[in-house]
C-alpha cells in the first residue's frame, strides 16, 4: 500500500509540474515542427514515466530532468532562430510533386511510396492530378497537398524553403 500511495504522489507532482513547465514554456513543448520538438515530446514522456513508475528514480529526480529538458527545448526554440542552428535542428520540406509530376527521386530521398502519395492525394480530395499544384513532404513528416482549378497559381510565399 505504501508503494501505491508513493506512485500517485509522484503521479500528481509530475502531472502538476508538466502543466506549469508547459504554460511556462509555451504550446511549442509539444509540437512536432523539428525532429528536436519531437526528440522533446519523447524524452518528456520517458521522464514522466519513468519517475511515476520506477523506485529509483525520486520525484525530485523527474522533476530536475523535465526542468532540464524544458530548458533546452526553449533554448533550442531560441537559437531557430539563426540559420546555422536551425539547419541542424529541422528537416528541409521536398517537394514530391511538381504540378501533376511525380519527383520519383525526392519520393526516393524522403522513403514515400507511391502507394503513400496516392493516400495523401486521396485524403486531400484530389479528383484529377490536372489539379495538383504541388505536393510537399514536410519538414514534420506531414505530407501537404496543394490543389485548385487549372486557372489558379500557388503563390511562391507557400513555396518558400521547399527544395525540389
Amino acid at each position: 500500500m505504501p508503494a501505491l500511495f508513493g506512485i500517485l504522489l509522484c503521479a500528481v507532482g509530475i502531472y502538476i509540474t508538466t502543466i506549469l513547465f508547459t504554460r511556462l514554456a509555451g504550446k511549442r513543448s509539444f509540437s512536432k515542427m523539428s525532429s528536436f520538438d519531437f526528440a522533446m515530446t519523447v524524452a518528456l514522456g520517458s521522464v514522466i514515466a519513468t519517475t511515476v513508475v520506477s523506485s529509483s528514480v525520486t520525484l525530485v529526480h523527474g522533476l530536475v530532468g523535465l526542468l532540464i529538458i524544458y530548458i533546452l527545448q526553449m533554448m533550442a526554440a531560441y537559437f531557430r532562430r539563426y540559420q546555422w542552428f536551425s539547419g541542424l535542428t529541422d528537416n528541409v520540406p521536398l517537394l514530391l510533386m511538381d504540378g501533376e509530376t511525380i519527383l520519383h527521386e525526392n519520393l526516393k530521398k524522403s522513403k514515400v511510396t507511391e502507394a503513400d502519395l496516392r493516400s495523401k492525394l486521396r485524403e486531400a480530395n484530389v479528383l484529377c492530378l490536372q489539379n495538383v499544384k504541388a505536393v510537399v513532404f514536410e519538414s514534420t513528416g506531414d505530407i501537404s497537398v496543394l490543389h485548385g482549378s487549372k486557372d489558379e497559381n500557388v503563390q511562391p510565399y507557400l513555396m518558400e524553403g521547399v527544395v525540389r
